[in-house]
Order: C-alpha cells, then structure tokens, then sequence
C-alpha cells in the first residue's frame, strides 16, 4: 500500500492500513533517512501512547532502529508526545518516533516523526521518506531488525523515563508553587490517554478522572471537544472545581471547561493564554494562528503590537514560522497550542497549566478573563459544522469556488478572501467564513466567526447551499 503522511504523521486502522508489516516499512524508510543525513548517528528517542497495542509496535520500530545500527532510547512506559519531544532536544538525539495516533478513534494508531528540534517533522521531510518508502518497496528493500531482547543485551536498546527532564522544563516555565498556593480547584481529564498521571505528579492536590487503562477510551474519541467532556462539564456544574482541564490521547492537545461548566474552546484558551503571556509573563514576540482560528488573537496582536501570520491548517506550518522567526505562541482550532522558549510544538500539558497559573494570578475563572478580553477587543462567536461530500462533488465545489467564488454572503459583501488552505472569505467587519473540503475524507468543514451567534449560524446556512450539501 502507498505510505502517505498527513498533517502529523502517518496513522491507520489497525490490523487493516497499521499493520507490522507495513510499520517495518516505515520505520526502515525512515532509518535509511537518519542515516543517510547523518542524525541517525545521534540516536533515537522512541515513545507511545496507550492505545491497543501501542508499546509492541513501539519496540518493533526499536528492533528496526537496531537493526540499522541506531542506538535506542525508548520510554518504559507510555507517555505524552510533548514529553518525548522534550526529550529528543533535550538529549540532543537525532530524532524521536511516537507511536500514537493522538485524538483519534480507539480503532486507529499512527507513527510522528519528531525532529532534532523537538517538533514535528517537516513537510520535507516525510515526502523524502514517503518517497523512500515506495523506493524500497519497488527495489525489494530488506527490512532489518535486530531482535528486542538481543538489540537490549548489546546496548542499542535502553529504557528511560521521559518525565524527570520535562517536568525540570515545565518547572521553569510555570510557576507551580503560585498555583498550588492559590488553592485554585481543578480537574483534569486525560481521556484514558498517555497524559494521565503528569499534571497531578506536578500538582498533587489536582484531581483526575478516566486515569485506567482503557484502549476504547470509554467508548469516545479522545478529543477534548465539548461533546466528549460531557463528564467533565458536570464536576464544573456541581460547583466542587473552578477549572477543568482535557488533553487528547497523546496529551499535545488541550481542551477546557469553565467555572460555569461550559465548554471553553481552543480559541477562548489561545486568547486567555496570549494575554497571560502577555501582560503576567512579559513576553515578546509574534504570533502565529491558522487559516480557522479566532479573529481575537488577530485583534490582541495588533493591540500589543506583534506581528501576526497566518498559515495552512497543521502545526507543521506553524513549527516552521517558530524555527526561522521569534514567534511568542502559535496554535490552531483543533486544541494544539505551543509557546516560545519550549519546543517548536503543541503542548496541552504545558498550556492546561499555564491556564491555571492564570487562573490563579488573577484570582479570576477562565470564562471571566475571557470576558474581561472581549469587552477590550469585541465579543465574538463562532462554530464549526462537519457535512458529508462525496468525491465528484467535493472536485466540482472545489472548481466553482476556485474559479467563481461569491461576492456576496448572507447580503454582505466579500471584502477579502484566503484560498490557502480552503476557501475563506472575510467581511467588512471582519466576521469571516470558511469552506474547507477535507483532503483525505468525504467531509466538508464549515466555520464561521461572527459578531454574534445568529450570524455565525446565518453564514453556515449559507455555506450549506453553497456547497449543496
């Protein structure tokens, strides 16, 4: 089958796409690259989440790695993505492999390349090992794999405990004994995923809930999205908690509920966090959001004067603007947030705490700080709806919206338009809506940002009849 990598990496269904065969093929295309650029020489940083099978497709990748004479640092248990890319800069090794397949249904399972930098792998990069994937699947490349316990005996394997050098980094970066001295009540839903047990080692009086092993996540995707945190907005209602947390299967994602128990988005967090950065933190630097996230941070850069980019959906794009420019906080709508002077990457263990040092600084619930930010800049809603389109009719929207897009939306006129990723078109106010064909999936994706929520809703209706479906 054809290896393609998506917006973070390669991911399958198991037993069908994410097989051990397929995987050594992977993991062989991607030793022939470390090797042939020489970082294969610095060892290798490989971890795992906790879905089915996960730490023995873990220890294949490991085998493979040893086979082609690269030394092995594999976590002796699972862990958070954002731990071992800490690890992967930290250590100064050549890359890191995590075997997660993040928010994604249970059925699923997927391979992130982490660069040297400790983010995630350049567009690059997985086309070359894309391309030397069907390279050597076409030249019969031999897979080689020195077995577990032998690789382990010789020294190519050896286990290590990612959390003692991310927590020294957490530490730095957030003040933890401001909050637990803040007695500022929280809960913190890992969703059963590799997050579990980090936020509460760092703040013992934290309270977790879904900490078991559980490869069907309790029936859920492990996505920190409001329909998934139904649990979790219910301890908020009962009033025992002032803030909640969630983090996605691999802990790079972050979600939240409120001091009123209402879901509270990634561009409410992306907005609170920027500001705490901001005016607590002292902080400098641009800020870097993607095509489908809030007009607010748009508005709070230009009140502090920073300067704004914005890129294709993916934090890929946004690693790139942090390597090459000084980028203060960069995140996108799907829960992936990362701030400068960490890694080049999402962090939904780092961000879940730096809401709870702003929680706590400020004596303040999220929803109030939230509100406190738009009654400065203006007050926004905004909504996301998916629609099933099938292939011919996603290729003819596609087509029409490329070559004929509107002029005119719900009475208002298109006063821009952002065809990057998408289609975008931006109004005079500066509401905005988005059409954006899945590239891998029969679905549309809908957004829209507006004034008020009956806009938000007209807009959607609108892109509905646009797009026929």
């Amino acid at each position: 089958m054809q290896i393609k990598f998506g917006t973070d990496g390669w991911r399958g269904i198991i037993a069908r796409e994410f097989t051990f065969e397929n995987l050594s093929r992977v993991a062989q295309a991607t030793m022939d690259y470390l090797n042939r650029d020489g970082s294969g020489a610095k060892g290798l940083i490989i971890g795992h989440d906790r879905r089915f099978l996960s730490r023995e497709f873990a220890k294949r990748v490991a085998e493979v790695a040893a086979g082609n004479d690269i030394h092995v640092k594999l976590t002796e248990d699972y862990a958070p993505t954002p731990a071992v890319s800490w690890a992967v800069r930290e250590s100064g090794a050549g890359a890191g492999i995590m075997i997660t397949a993040s928010h994604n249904p249970p059925e699923y399972n997927g391979f992130k390349i982490k660069e040297s930098f400790g983010g995630s792998a350049l567009p690059h990069t997985t086309k070359v090992i894309e391309e030397i994937v069907a390279y050597n699947q076409l030249n019969d490349r031999r897979i080689i794999a020195l077995p577990y316990d032998e690789a382990v005996q010789k020294g190519l394997i050896e286990l290590f405990d990612p959390s003692e050098g991310y927590f020294h980094q957490i530490g730095r970066y957030v003040d933890l004994e401001l909050i637990a001295r803040s007695g500022v009540t929280a809960v913190v839903d890992p969703m059963f995923g590799a997050g579990t047990g980090y936020i509460s080692r760092l703040l013992p009086t934290i309270t977790e809930i879904h900490t078991e092993a559980n490869p069907s996540f309790g029936g859920l995707p492990p996505e920190p999205i409001g329909q998934n945190l139904q649990e979790l907005s219910t301890l908020l209602k009962k009033g025992a908690y002032q803030v909640g947390l969630a983090l996605d299967g691999d802990a790079d994602r972050i979600g939240a509920v409120d001091e009123q128990g209402e879901f509270f988005s990634s561009h409410c967090i992306f907005t609170v966090i920027l500001r705490h950065l901001l005016e607590y933190k002292k902080l400098t630097g641009g800020v870097v959001k993607t095509v489908s996230t809030t007009r607010m941070v748009d508005l709070l850069a230009d009140k502090f004067g920073l300067k704004l980019y914005e890129t294709p959906i993916g934090f890929k794009h946004i690693c790139e603007l942090m390597l090459k420019h000084d980028i203060l906080m960069g995140g996108e709508e799907s829960g992936g947030l990362g701030v400068k002077g960490h890694i080049p990457e999402r962090d939904g263990i780092l961000l879940g705490l730096l809401l709870l040092e702003a929680v706590a600084v400020s004596g303040k619930g999220l929803r109030q700080l939230l509100d406190e930010t738009m009654d400065d800049i203006g007050h926004f809603s905004y909504r996301r709806i998916d629609r099933h389109i099938d292939d011919g009719a996603k290729k003819e929207l596609i087509e029409r919206l490329r070559t004929n897009p509107p002029v005119t939306i719900d009475g208002q006129r298109v006063a821009a338009t952002n065809f990057s990723d998408g289609f975008k078109f931006i109004f005079d106010n500066g509401d905005w809506l988005l059409i954006r064909p899945s590239g891998t999936e029969p679905v549309l994706r809908l957004y829209s940002e507006a004034g008020d929520l009956d806009q938000v809703e007209r807009f959607l209706r609108q892109a509905i009849i646009i797009a026929g479906c």
